[in-house]
């Protein structure tokens, strides 16, 4: 249908529903594209090899239309993923989550799952470098936060708070920047941290 006088295509009722709908699966795919990208300069200046972790699932149906388009039309996670990212800088072994938050003061623990808290405690008790990388998406700010700091947030709060204050975040943590390049230079941050 044809809406006049300005000549745009009206939706239906059910497809304005449908795109009005909030979709958090990706959430957070803007960070993890920079991070990404930055991984690859990092492995090309041979600074670092960081790679994403992929998320191990269990294809159960796949539909065959054609030889060279089959579909997985039914899949499930074999086991909780740990952390989004791992690899080696400077000899020492590297294990991060990239977290995104459209909040302006805070991020919500409850974003961070504990088995993800419990892998990044082991790979620091074992001498790797373990954090989160926040993005305040609303300020478009960037943070590297130690897990030690993440640690004793989530074990000493006597208040048991539900998210982390972006004022500790900023104490704790350290800022990053993004480049005209649209890299995220978060071994900077890193070298702090060894």
């Amino acid at each position: 249908m044809i809406q006049y006088p300005k000549g745009q295509k009206q939706l239906s009722r059910a497809t304005r529903s449908q795109t009005m709908q909030t979709n958090y699966s990706s959430r957070g795919m803007g960070l993890e594209n920079i991070l990404n990208q930055t991984n690859e300069l990092y492995r090309l200046q041979k600074r670092a090899v960081i790679h994403k972790k992929p998320t191990p699932i269990q294809i159960v149906k796949v539909n065959y239309p054609a030889r060279s388009a089959a579909q997985i039309t039914e899949a499930y996670f074999r086991q909780a993923s740990t952390t989004d990212y791992n690899g080696v800088y400077k000899g020492r072994y590297i294990d991060f989550e990239a977290k995104e938050t459209k909040n302006k003061t805070s991020f919500p623990l409850k974003n961070i799952h504990e088995h993800q808290l419990e892998h990044m405690k082991e790979c620091y008790e074992q001498g790797g470098i373990a954090f989160v990388i926040f993005y305040f998406s609303s300020l478009k700010e960037y943070y590297l936060l130690e897990y030690k700091w993440i640690e004793q947030f989530v074990h000493d709060s006597s208040t048991k708070r539900q998210s982390i204050p972006l004022t500790y975040i900023k104490e704790h943590g350290q800022s990053i920047s993004l480049s005209l390049q649209m890299t995220l230079n978060y071994l900077d941050a890193v070298d702090s941290l060894l």
